[in-house]
């Protein structure tokens, strides 16, 4: 693939920009790659291992530091633009995977396998979209580390986040000290002979949530970020979704980092420089944030709690301003890659719509992947170039003044759901608007594997109708599963692919078949008028594409504890009619709202943004479930309060139930 887009680059510029069938972007999209992957500057990289970098309170920050190097090995010794990235993983563990990409041929062979790996008719197509994953830079940019960009003339700084793998001291997870840690890095990295103090940053996931809190007033030599998967509320991203603990994540993750973390540096151990403080240190907090994670599972009730937990559910405490981030004070050009199913999929567009900068100094890319496969889909023709291409091209504009013309790329390329890739000037969509869509107790015939058989139509139905849904355990099999466990179970066609053994245990609402293409684009409201048996319960809803041979596609989704229902006004929107488009729940113990049995209570449950197109033929669907696991569960004292009982929605014309949905066109 990649010797194929530096052939058609080649023809591109001795033709004068290329084949009149091809489109701007696919020949720019080429010429990047073949620049990337072309001859470098530099044939080799030198790498200095356990550099020790000094934190003013004394802690020993450790970082590995890779610069672009001669045929002999020696490293260029002329100030180059540096890139740094911060890891909580250990910069071990990224160095043996770093090192393993870049052993001769052994990419390319893995690439070639899964070129030749052709799943999409088999039961198991998930697999291969989470394979694709290797030929889109993902590895590259997650890690921080892209050989190919150093041999360009950069020097990449990979350090450890305090507390983690070499580093010294105990896990600030993403709080004050760390933040303060990772700014003077920066300002470290500027000041060697080797830096000509032009700093940017890379990296996925924690390292690009640590992207965008540096980029927050950024220090002087920041000039641009290229964060992957990046979250900006990790409340509603990981940690609680709807006022639930995240279950399937949040352990993993824990876990990962905190097993990473108590790997020594072996060669030190059998060179007398091994770091008696880091060790220490690790004694003294083996086990950063397990007890607030079982807190919250084990909790009883609400006057029980410990002041950790309360902590983490008083929206204004410093634990949930640590985890929270800003960014609208971003400062800096940022390029931001996110996914519809990604763990921090709240989290893309609506960071992307609050960076105050111009389109182009802010770009946005969003494919149709899961946490564990960035990049999938791309580098292909009508698709974005490679993750590593556009990381290229966006720090040769910022870091180096070359004209790359990476500023006119996009500004919102998105794949959208049903349809492929296109470009936006913003997002949403311009031209959509929010119209209600009522759920109606009326049979659609579109199914019989839910509870409940109902509709979704322009106009509120007569009569009243409660209907009645459990928890249960059918969403173990589902899109939000996979999505939760980052991808890990999405091979699976049956249960992230098709929710229709989800919908075994859950309330169908499904729309007439469309007659023209159907474009959904932003954020989306789910309004229930719910009756629960108990003092709480928690809802969670999908929004489908209903394919014309039964399969029924999640979209996207959103979830709710009841007693959480509360809304705050200042960061909420609403559509011109008065109908919450995107609810902002503050998720706070002195926002709670009591439940009181058998009484309705109005819910308006947020919808992760989205973009899709329905096609002719295509059918809307809203999923109802009484519950989300293994994604989420109600913190424990409200898990008590619910009972695990039967859960009620009741379909009144006086207190209607509807989708306020984001559409080019309203639904029949």
């Amino acid at each position: 693939m990649r010797v194929i887009a530096a052939v058609v680059a080649i023809v591109a510029i001795v033709a004068g920009g290329g084949p009149a069938a091809a489109a701007p972007d696919d020949a720019r999209a080429a010429a990047w790659t073949a620049l990337h992957d072309g001859p470098a500057a530099y044939p080799e990289v030198n790498v200095e291992r356990g550099v020790r970098i000094p934190m003013s309170d004394g802690v020993v920050i450790k970082a590995d530091v890779y610069r672009p190097a001669h045929a002999n090995g020696a490293p260029e010794t002329a100030p180059l633009p540096t890139l740094v990235s911060l890891t909580p993983y250990s910069k071990l563990m990224t160095g043996l995977i770093e090192s393993a990409a870049a052993t001769p041929g052994l990419q390319p062979l893995a690439v070639d396998i899964v070129r030749r790996l052709n799943l999409s008719a088999t039961p198991v197509s998930g697999f291969g979209d989470l394979m694709q994953a290797l030929d889109g830079g993902m590895i590259e940019t997650m890690l921080g580390v892209d050989r190919s960009l150093i041999r360009s003339g950069y020097t990449v700084v990979l350090a450890d986040v305090r507390g983690t793998g070499l580093s010294q001291g105990t896990w600030d997870t993403l709080g004050a000290r760390e933040q303060l840690d990772t700014r003077e890095v920066i300002e470290w990295a500027a000041r060697q002979p080797w830096s000509n103090g032009r700093i940017g940053m890379s990296g996925g996931s924690y390292s690009g949530i640590n992207q965008l809190r540096a980029a927050e007033n950024a220090p002087a030599p920041l000039q641009a970020i290229f964060p992957v998967e990046p979250g900006s509320d990790l409340m509603r991203d990981v940690v609680a979704p709807g006022g639930g603990v995240g279950t399937t994540f949040l352990p993993m993750w824990l876990n990962t980092v905190n097993q990473f973390k108590m790997v020594p540096d072996l060669g030190s151990m059998l060179d007398g420089t091994f770091d008696w403080t880091w060790f220490r240190d690790r004694l003294a907090d083996p086990a950063t944030n397990y007890d607030l994670l079982a807190q919250a599972l084990l909790t009883p009730s609400l006057e029980d709690m410990p002041p950790a937990l309360e902590e983490a559910l008083d929206d204004e405490s410093a634990f949930r301003q640590a985890i929270l981030g800003h960014p609208e004070q971003i400062s800096v050009p940022t390029f931001v890659y996110g996914g519809w199913h990604d763990i921090f999929a709240n989290s893309a567009t609506k960071l992307y719509e609050a960076i105050p900068l111009p389109p182009g100094r802010k770009q946005l890319v969003v494919g149709d992947t899961y946490h564990a496969n960035p990049g999938a889909g791309t580098g292909v023709p009508g698709a974005p170039p490679r993750l590593d291409v556009l990381q290229r091209a966006w720090f040769d504009k910022w870091l180096k003044d070359i004209d790359s013309g990476v500023q006119d790329f996009g500004p919102v390329t998105v794949w959208q759901q049903g349809g492929g890739w296109i470009t936006l000037a913003q997002f949403p969509q311009p031209g959509v608007a929010h119209r209600r869509v009522y759920l109606s107790p009326a049979a659609s015939g579109s199914t019989d594997d839910s509870l409940h058989d109902g509709s979704l139509a322009a106009e509120s139905a007569p009569g009243t109708e409660k209907l009645t849904v459990a928890p249960g355990l059918t969403t173990l099999c589902s899109r939000d599963a996979a999505q939760g466990a980052a991808g890990m179970t999405a091979g699976l066609d049956m249960c992230a692919k098709d929710a229709r053994v989800a919908e075994r245990n859950g309330l169908t609402f499904t729309s007439a078949p469309v007659t023209e293409a159907t474009v959904i684009s932003g954020p989306i409201n789910v309004r229930l008028n719910a009756i629960h048996d108990a003092t709480d319960g928690y809802w969670n809803v999908t929004v489908n594409d209903v394919d014309p041979d039964g399969t029924s596609t999640v979209l996207t989704s959103g979830q709710l504890t009841a007693s959480m229902r509360a809304i705050d006004e200042r960061r909420s929107a609403r559509s011109v009619n008065g109908d919450l488009t995107a609810p902002f729940n503050p998720l706070s113990l002195d926002a709670l709202l009591p439940v009181v049995p058998g009484a309705p209570v109005a819910l308006d449950i947020a919808v992760v943004p989205t973009q899709a197109v329905l096609a002719p033929g295509h059918r809307l669907r809203v999923d109802v479930f009484a519950g989300n696991a293994p994604k989420a569960l109600p913190f424990r004292p409200m898990l008590n309060n619910s009972g695990l009982s039967p859960q009620h929605l009741l379909l009144d014309p006086a207190a209607p139930s509807f989708v306020n949905l984001p559409t080019d066109k309203p639904l029949r």
